[in-house]
């Protein structure tokens, strides 16, 4: 039977000891590897998708479906989750489930760069379904059913990933989120050709596909290193006014829209359809308590009430006229134009 090793002896210093002193630390290796530390962004503009009529020839690109929610930035600190607008609003409380299933990925820090969705009975992102469940304008409720799906990470561990390439900050997300999360998901890359993953996006009712530059750093902006490819064309419209229902009381009839050119706005003709009796109700209510200082524009027409800029309607339509207007438009849901929301824009 083998022995014990003996125990060690401790021994304390006494007065007379000398003083016990540790050695002096050497001279760095410059050829020694060493650990960058970023320090975390308060906040990052988000890199934002190119309107693209064809999917790109050449190069390396991912293909992601597009999602139809709120663009948000969760941003996991060592002590709290703030959840960003695209505008920079923070809307923390008003995404509690997000808000807890982002705090049980720390304590490490990350930024994950997404989009919150509410689904519907088929699996399709749907806006109006999410806006309902945060209760319109002003944050009267939350939307606690919401998910998250992320699609970049842009800040790790101490390190700012954005000049890393999409297909090496796509790798370090994937093994960051653990597969089948019920809240926080990865927007998951179909693997395929371009055109016939659209085709399918559109026939099972999403709103599009989203094309990536695997290639390329996380750009703020526009730049062209994302494509968005849309089956039906949906736009964000100014609201400049309405004109009051005559068959539901303290309702409205039809939404009136605007485009920008430049730095004005362009009357784009109206929308009446895709919202019900209580929506439009709320539409009134919302709409009636920011008159404007003066008419946005230049409109002549009677049983028109104006108010102040300050929504964007999200429009599905065919084509816009040779007139200028709106053909078969349809009304999918409200964004604050405070929030940095995407308008319509007519080329001068």
């Amino acid at each position: 039977m083998a022995k014990a090793p003996p125990k060690r002896r401790k021994h304390l210093l006494l007065d007379e000891d000398p003083v016990l002193r540790g050695k002096p630390q050497k001279a760095r290796d410059p050829d020694q590897p060493r650990l960058s530390f970023d320090p975390m962004p308060d906040r990052i503009e988000p890199c934002l998708a190119l309107l693209a009529k064809t999917l790109p020839s050449v190069g390396d690109w991912a293909f992601e479906i597009k999602w139809d929610g709120y663009r948000l930035a969760v941003h996991i600190e060592p002590s709290r989750v703030r959840i960003l607008t695209r505008g920079g609003y923070d809307w923390t409380d008003r995404f509690p489930g997000i808000e807890a299933a982002a705090m049980s990925l720390g304590p490490t820090t990350m930024i994950l760069d997404g989009e919150a969705v509410v689904l519907d009975e088929a699996g399709r992102s749907n806006f109006g379904m999410l806006q309902a469940a945060l209760g319109g304008r002003g944050g009267k409720r939350v939307a606690g059913e919401a998910l998250f799906y992320a699609f970049d990470l842009l800040y790790f561990d101490g390190n700012d990933l954005r000049g890393m390439r999409q297909r090496e900050r796509r790798m370090i997300l994937e093994d960051t989120i653990e597969e089948g999360a019920p809240i926080i998901r990865v927007s998951e890359e179909i693997e395929g050709e371009g055109a016939a993953i659209l085709a399918q996006a559109c026939k099972f009712g999403f709103e599009g596909i989203i094309a990536k530059d695997r290639r390329a750093p996380y750009r703020s902006g526009r730049k062209g290193d994302w494509l968005k490819l849309k089956c039906n064309r949906s736009d964000g419209f100014v609201v400049v006014g309405y004109e009051p229902s005559t068959k539901v009381r303290g309702a409205i009839s039809r939404l009136l829209l605007a485009a920008r050119r430049g730095d004005e706005l362009v009357y784009v003709g109206g929308v009446g359809t895709g919202f019900t009796d209580r929506m439009s109700r709320d539409l009134r209510k919302q709409l009636a308590a920011i008159p404007p200082k003066v008419p946005p524009i230049a409109l002549t027409r009677n049983n028109v009430v104006f108010c102040e800029p300050a929504f964007v309607a999200e429009i599905t339509y065919t084509e816009i006229t040779s007139d200028g207007k709106l053909r078969h438009p349809s009304f999918k849901g409200m964004r604050e134009l405070a929030d940095n929301v995407d308008v319509f824009e007519i080329k001068k």
